[in-house]
């Protein structure tokens, strides 16, 4: 646990030392790093990451869905079977999140890179498709 502690805390401090990098802003709430990359689709996502015993986890909230979005579910299922670091699930309150988990010896520098890219790259290919779903859904069934 201590390891991966250290390699997120240098990644992170790494992220935003670097001009270049889309990370913007990072700060450790109650035991859990929050991470917010600027985006160009919306202007920003916060990939938080939580150190468990034995895997990282980490989550970024795309939108709440609610009831009946069979067209943004169907959405989200394609896309999980293209993606190799995340995966589009429902959170406690039934929003769209990005999740993803690594275990403790796949946590490198690297491997967290891949992880912001991959983050990174899916809310900018899929933000605006599935909101624009989800809004005509919900239109039609007004």
């Amino acid at each position: 646990m201590g390891e991966m502690r250290a390699i997120l805390e240098e990644r992170i401090q790494a992220w935003l030392d670097d001009d270049d990098s889309a990370v913007e802003y990072a700060e450790q709430v109650e035991g859990r790093w929050a991470v917010r990359v600027r985006q160009e689709t919306r202007d920003a996502t916060t990939i938080w990451f939580t150190i468990g015993e034995r895997s990282l986890w980490y989550e970024a909230y795309m939108f709440p869905v609610g009831d009946g979005s069979s067209v943004v579910f169907r959405q989200a299922l394609v896309r999980n079977s293209r993606s190799w670091r995340v995966f589009f699930a429902l959170d406690s309150e039934g929003g769209l999140v990005l999740r993803g988990r690594l275990p403790a010896g796949l946590v490198t520098m690297a491997e967290l890179d891949f992880v912001l890219g991959e983050v990174y790259e899916t809310v900018e290919i899929a933000f605006r498709p599935m909101l624009r779903s989800l809004l005509e859904e919900r239109e039609k069934s007004s």
